[in-house]
Order: structure tokens, then sequence, then C-alpha cells
């Protein structure tokens, strides 16, 4: 059962990890809203974090015990694969006063909606806080167990 509930500790910090990596790419996002020039030339392009699923199955005793958990007899954990770009087209304003601006006084702007990351950033606060919700939960479980056990 002990080695049960690490997994679930386990689980639980990963999936805190890449909640906290995406609410990185969320305010770096929101930071870089407004550049319109980058070291790779151009506006800021907004960013996005995938997430990939990772087996987590040991070849020890707890993987008797872990059987249970999916259809292929292994743990699921998450993991960051990668964080890309949105390839979504750059906005269009106006501003012939701007040094980026084009012959026709167009300025490229990042492809960033406000509104967009602010719903990803709630989004990934929850998921965060269901995580720390598991995590608080497993260690009452390991404490009872071990309370039981004396």
């Amino acid at each position: 059962m002990p080695n049960t509930l690490f997994s679930s500790m386990h689980v639980s910090a990963a999936g805190l990890s890449a909640q906290r990596a995406r609410l990185d790419v969320v305010a770096e996002n929101i930071a870089n809203a407004e550049s319109t020039r980058t070291e790779k030339g151009g506006p800021y392009r907004r960013r996005q974090v995938v997430f990939q699923a990772v087996s987590t199955e040991s070849r020890s005793f707890s993987s008797v015990f872990q059987s249970s958990f999916n259809q292929a007899g292994s743990l699921q954990s998450v993991k960051v694969a990668k964080t890309i770009e949105d390839p979504s087209p750059f906005r269009e304003v106006y501003d012939p006063s701007n040094p980026d601006a084009d012959v026709n006084g167009n300025v490229k702007m990042p492809n960033v909606n406000a509104v967009q990351e602010m719903v990803d950033m709630n989004s990934a606060a929850r998921s965060f806080e269901a995580n720390v919700t598991v995590m608080e939960a497993s260690k009452r479980m390991f404490l009872k167990s071990l309370e039981l056990m004396r």
C-alpha cells in the first residue's frame, strides 16, 4: 500500500510540475503581448505547452498494486513534451509612428489574446490546485495507514 500512495504522490507532483510550466508560459505570453521586435526578428509569437502521458510502471513488487490504474496495466503520469509556437496570424495595427511599421503604417503585433491567456491561466491554476488536493489526500491516507500499523 505505501508504494501505491507514493505513486499517487509522484503522479500529483508530475501534474504540479506540468501545470507550473504551463503557468510560466502563460506569464511569458502576457508579458510579451506588446512586443513587436524579438531576437528572432518580427513580433513575439504566442507559445503553448504540449503535455505527454508517461507510463510510470515499475518492475517492483508495487506493480502488482498498480495494475488496476489503467487498461495497459501501468500508472500514467504527465510531463511537458515540448513548447510550441502558435501558428495563428499576427494582429495588424495602424501606427505609422512606430519604428516597426511597414510602408503602409501597419505594425504586426503578437498573436497573444489577453482573454485567452487569462482562461489558460485560470485553467492551469485550477489543475494545480487539484493536484495539491490529491497530494494532501495521499499524505493523509499514508499517515492513517501508519497509525493503523501501530
